[in-house]
């Protein structure tokens, strides 16, 4: 049985990881956010902000990952795997900081499909910033509007998940599962 591969996606304090944990708490099989581990590794080879030091090596690195999630995500076989976020994240926030990147950026996004794409809206009330998490919330509204540009580029249709408890936002993803 091949497994519907689901991503949680939005720009930075969207409430992403907290409906991801919501969802493994229910017994879903869910594949964690990489990019702080990226960060984290980064850091300790000596490179505070890797993203901001060296935005195309940090996106290599996070693409190897996210592939490998992607991968990880055929074998499991569960009916429903959901991922906090997917592979075109990287493009969108590649063009959110004007660094050109290879074509096989673009390539990994077509070969590697999902099959429903979550995204949730800057929600400011919400919104913190943290050690691997330095952007304000002008810049979390901008990304996000990268990330929609981008998952548009590669004709996915979106689900916008509301504002609301986290509850409420799980229940929201699961129903539009539910009754696709």
């Amino acid at each position: 049985m091949e497994s519907r591969k689901i991503v949680i996606t939005g720009g930075p304090g969207t409430g992403k990881t907290s409906i991801i944990n919501e969802l493994g708490n229910r017994g879903f099989k869910c594949l964690e956010e990489i990019s702080r581990q990226v960060t984290l590794d980064a850091r300790k080879e000596g490179t505070e902000q890797l993203f901001l030091t060296d935005p195309l090596e940090f996106s290599r690195r996070l693409l190897e990952g996210r592939i490998a999630q992607y991968q990880q995500a055929e074998r499991i076989g569960d009916p429903v795997i959901f991922l906090d976020r997917g592979i075109p994240d990287i493009l969108a926030y590649m063009n959110y900081a004007d660094t050109p990147f290879p074509k096989y950026f673009n390539q990994a996004s077509e070969l590697h499909k999902y099959d429903h794409i979550f995204v949730l809206p800057p929600w400011e009330s919400i919104f913190e910033s943290d050690n691997e998490r330095y952007e304000n919330f002008e810049q979390a509204k901008e990304i996000h509007r990268h990330l929609v540009n981008t998952y548009s580029n590669f004709d996915y249709y979106m689900h916008e998940v509301p504002f609301g408890s986290i509850v409420h936002r799980t229940e929201f993803i699961l129903d539009v599962l539910n009754n696709a």
